[in-house]
Formats: C-alpha cells, structure tokens, sequence
C-alpha cells in the first residue's frame, strides 16, 4: 500500500485522467458485448437442437447400416451346414478334418465379405472346442479364456438375442488399451434350439468412432454408451472406457420425458446435452456441446476483443501524450530525488526538460558525485583500517608459545634429539615467516598446507600425539589462492579447547570444490559445544595461543575481502565434536591488497 501512494504522487494528474478514460471506454465495451453475447445465445439456444437432431439421426443411420451388417452376417453363419458341422462333429481321419477346416474357410470367407467395408474380425467357437477366427489381431485371449469370459457369458443368458458389448484388452507388447465392440450371438439348432456355437463379431473401437466422427467438431463431441452406464466409444481418447453415470442420467432422462435437450455441468464446463436411443445394440447415443465454444464461433470473440482495446489503446495514448509531455521531466527528477533515502547513489537522471529542470537536474547529478567520492573513501578507510587490525593482531606473536617452544627445543638437545631439535626449529622459523609477512598476502592451499604441518608438528613435539591431525586434499585444489592463516586459527583452538575431558582425538583438515566455491574444513571429535552450536565463538587474542586471530576475525575477514556468500559456519554437538566449514572464492592467481 505504502508503495502504491508513493507512485501515486508521482502520477496523480495522469493516473486520474487514465482511470476516467479506462471505466467510461471499458463500460461501453462490456455492454456492448454483453448485448451481442445474449442475442447470440439466445439465437443459439432456439436454433441448434432443430440442427442437432438432425445430425443424431444422420448418426443413428450410420450405426444402423452397419448393424444390417452384421445381422446378414450373423443369419448367413447361423444357416451355414458347414459352420455347424465344423463346430459339432468329433475329430475323425486327418483327411477329413483337412477337408473340414478347407470348406470352413471358403465359407468363411463369404460371410467375410458381408462386412468387410467396416474392417471387422469373426471368430466362432463350438461346443467341440474348435474354433476358427478371421482376424488374430482381435479377442487376444485363449480359447479357454473366452468361453469363461463375461462376453460369452452375457451372450447365452440371452441366446436368442445379437448383442453388442464394450471389451477392451491390455496389449502384451505395451500398456497400450485397445478398445473392441464385440457383436455376438448364440449359434442354436433351429428344430431343438440347442447352442452348438458362439459367434463374435469385432470392430476395433478406432474404426467404430468413424460412424460419426465427420459430425464432430471442437467443443461438439460425441459419447456412446451402454445401459450400464460406460462409455464404450467417443471421438475424446480420455473418456473411453469410463463410468459415465451422470451422462447415462441424462439420456434416460432426455428419453423419458421427450426432452429435446438438457443443460448440464459436466467436468465443470457449461454443456448443452442430446440424446437418443439405439435400440439395435442397446445403447445411448449422446451428444456434448460446449456452450462457451459454440458461442465463440458464432461471435467473434477475439475480434470484439480487438475492437475494445484498439479503442482503449488510442485513448490512453492521447492521455499519456498530454499527460507526460507536461509532467514528465518534474517526475522523472522526484523520483530518481525520492530513491536516495533507498541508498542508491547512481541513480543519475537524464537532463532534459525546460531551463528550471536542467538546472536543478545538472544540481542533483552533482549531487550524487560528491556523495559517491565521500563513500568510496569512507569504505576504503573502514577496509585500510581493518586490515591495519588484522596485521597488529598478527604481529603480536604470543609469547608463550615462544617460549614453550624454544623450552622444547632445550629439552630435545638435552636428550641428544638433535634431529627433532632441528626440525622443530626449522618448522618455528617457517610459522614465524608466515606470520610475520603482509598480511593481505594469498598464498597457495600447499603452502597453507606446509604452514598447518609445521604448526601440527610443533605441537605433537610439545604435548605428544594424543591428538591426530589427519589432511585430505582434494589435488585439483592445491593451486588455488587463499588468506594466509586462514585455517591455522582453528586447528589451534581445537588442539587447546576441544579436548579437555577427552583424553585423544583426531582432527582432520579437508579441502575440496563444491558448486564453484573452495571448501576448508576442520573437523574434531572432541567435546563439542551444545544445542548443535552454529554461532562463531569470540574472538578474543586469549583464546589463541599462537596469534591473536581469533575465528570470529577470520570470518570477519572473509566477508570483508570477498563478500557475505563467503565465510565460516560451524556445527557442533556435546560430545560429538566440531565442524568448521570454510567457504572460499576459487582463485587461481594470487591477489595482493
């Protein structure tokens, strides 16, 4: 809200004229729209039943011719003297059974052809357990499989009857469905009435939907369903196979009550419902329009669309026109004037306008120099002065560990360790060089890496090996560029402060890349800080025994020389231990401060 006031009083003048102009424009587009819609709807509703119907009946007489079809081909095998010898006598000789299956297929192939303009497969089955199919491609299931199936079953509870029923089979080869409309009828003795036989007519679903797919169209389609409520076809893939029960009340309901049409909410579109009764296979036919989508192609919606905003583009181009050219040099200056309280200091503005703008623009850009100088010498004061901090704090060698040291050195010359005496002072006069040096100096990971063993080797000769300092550098990060004494100061503290209830450890010191950054950790499993610590501890000189960098200071520093992605975090548990993560720019050659 705050914001929008502070744009407001940049724009008061043009905002009020825009909003007059926009509601007065946008209300005479909308009941004129409105209007139009409401006539078109109107026209729409009285006329498109009258249409419809007639495409139903176009439909319906589609579906009819192919069920004449299928009735001349299911009376011609019911007649058949050869169908019915091949499906009741027993096996005899192979020559005879040779003969049999010779004259099953020429008769086959004639009732074949009764049907062949619709792509169709038959396959009929006998009480002896032969069976002969015209197409392999269909009813992929066994011999055995079909006589139990609910298609043979539903088909002799009714004998005497050609019925049609939706079967839909799971390809072997892919998770494919491939819908089927089987037409089937029970093969009985004429005289006894006795089934000798069952005959199954197939139509992939595919080539079913052609009956009427010309009379389809976006936002008009077409479902057929059975009297158990399932839509067996529809020119929409994702509707075949489903439990429509809300659709099969619409149709019983359309049929009963001699209804021409219903307006439905179906799949939480508005819908507009025809139906109409097959009674030759016993199914409903019904027929979905989209409202919104057949109003669209009676209006032109986009070109209404089009018409309003033109119009409502050339309005407000006028009012910007008149508007900006009077006021905008003085709120382009207010603006770019007002963001300095958000500490953008280059937010100069472009001098344009009359004599009294210029003058007050070229003031405000001077302005912004001035300040831009003054902070650019305040940071680089703040940041010579943290370095100066940093370089005494280095300096300041503490004297104990001097002392210790060069006590441990007498001591090994006492014991004739003179070999050890002379590496220790060798690794004091290496720590020394380091420590001493510029502070704003980088050196490479291997020679951090030489520093750290030095200072380990040190300690290992003053208090023995209790602790294990263990290094696992990654190779491709040995050439990288970091601070010196940037990981010292906390193998130092926990040399001197992770193990003071336990007697020994380890520590180990790990270098790798992760996401375009430099990993240093150090890790102990000493005694740890409670409640999963992640604060940095304090960075007084106290704690260190070497130098006076404290691990605050060192994260301190990190964020001061590359920025607040960088720096240190720590993780730590009572009796677990402590991890240190120090995260580092990847730098491959060395930059002097």
């Amino acid at each position: 809200m705050r914001g929008f006031w502070e744009r407001y009083k940049f724009h008061s003048l043009f905002i009020k004229i825009f909003i007059v102009m926009v509601f007065s424009i946008v209300a005479v587009a909308i009941a004129a729209s409105w209007t139009t819609v409401r006539m078109s709807e109107r026209l729409f509703m009285e006329t498109f039943s009258i249409t419809n119907s007639k495409v139903i009946n176009q439909i319906k007489a589609n579906f009819e011719s192919f069920h004449y079809s299928i009735v001349t081909a299911t009376n011609n095998t019911g007649l058949s003297g050869t169908i019915k010898s091949f499906l009741t006598e027993e096996d005899s000789n192979s020559l005879r059974v040779l003969r049999t299956y010779y004259n099953m297929t020429t008769q086959m192939k004639k009732i074949q052809s009764n049907v062949d303009a619709y792509q169709v497969g038959i396959k009929i089955m006998g009480k002896n357990g032969r069976s002969f199919s015209t197409n392999t491609n269909n009813l992929l299931m066994t011999d055995n499989e079909l006589r139990n199936h609910k298609l043979t079953l539903n088909t002799l509870a009714e004998p005497k009857r050609l019925m049609y029923q939706f079967y839909q089979e799971s390809s072997t080869v892919s998770s494919k469905q491939e819908a089927e409309i089987v037409a089937s009828k029970a093969l009985m003795e004429r005289t006894t009435g006795d089934i000798y036989g069952t005959l199954y007519i197939t139509i992939q679903e595919k080539n079913f939907h052609t009956f009427y797919a010309s009379f389809v169209s976006t936002g008009n389609d077409v479902a057929i369903l059975n009297k158990e409520g399932q839509i067996v076809s529809s020119n929409r893939a994702e509707l075949l196979g489903q439990q429509a029960d809300d659709l099969l009340g619409y149709a019983q309901k359309i049929e009963s009550k001699g209804l021409d049409y219903v307006n439905v909410d179906f799949k939480g579109k508005d819908m507009i419902v025809l139906a109409d009764y097959l009674s030759s296979y016993d199914f409903y036919i019904v027929n979905l329009i989209d409202k919104k989508t057949a109003l669209g192609q009676m209006v032109d919606s986009k070109m209404v669309a089009l018409i309003c905003s033109a119009i409502v583009l050339v309005a407000l181009v006028v009012v910007f026109l008149i508007s900006r050219r009077l006021t905008r040099s003085l709120t382009l200056l207010t603006r770019q004037m007002s963001k300095i309280t958000e500490r953008n200091f280059h937010n100069y503005i472009t001098v344009t306008g009359s004599f009294e703008f210029q003058e007050l623009g070229h003031a405000y850009n001077y302005m912004l120099d001035e300040l831009n100088d003054y902070v650019d010498k305040l940071v680089h004061t703040q940041k010579e002065q943290r370095n100066a901090e940093l370089a005494a704090l280095q300096h300041q060698i503490n004297p104990h560990f001097l002392y210790n040291t060069l006590a441990s050195v007498n001591f090994l010359v006492q014991q004739g360790s003179k070999e050890k005496a002379v590496q220790t002072i060798h690794a004091l006069i290496s720590m020394l060089q380091n420590a001493l040096s510029n502070v704003s100096e980088t050196i490479t990971v291997m020679q951090e890496l030489e520093n750290l063993k030095s200072y380990v080797f040190i300690n290992h000769v003053r208090y023995g090996e209790r602790i294990r300092v263990n290094f696992f550098i990654s190779p491709d990060c040995t050439e990288f560029y970091v601070p010196k004494l940037i990981i010292q100061p906390f193998i130092e503290n926990a040399f001197f402060h992770a193990f003071n209830r336990k007697t020994e450890g380890y520590i180990h010191v790990l270098i790798s890349q992760d996401a375009g950054s430099l990993i240093c950790e150090v890790v102990d499993n000493g005694d740890g800080m409670d409640n999963g610590h992640t604060e940095l501890p304090g960075a007084e000189s106290k704690r260190q025994l070497f130098t006076g960098i404290g691990m605050k200071n060192v994260h301190d520093r990190i964020i001061l020389l590359y920025g607040e992605e960088y720096g240190v975090t720590v993780v730590s548990n009572i009796n677990e231990g402590t991890a240190i993560k120090i995260r580092l720019p990847l730098i491959l050659v060395s930059s002097q401060n």
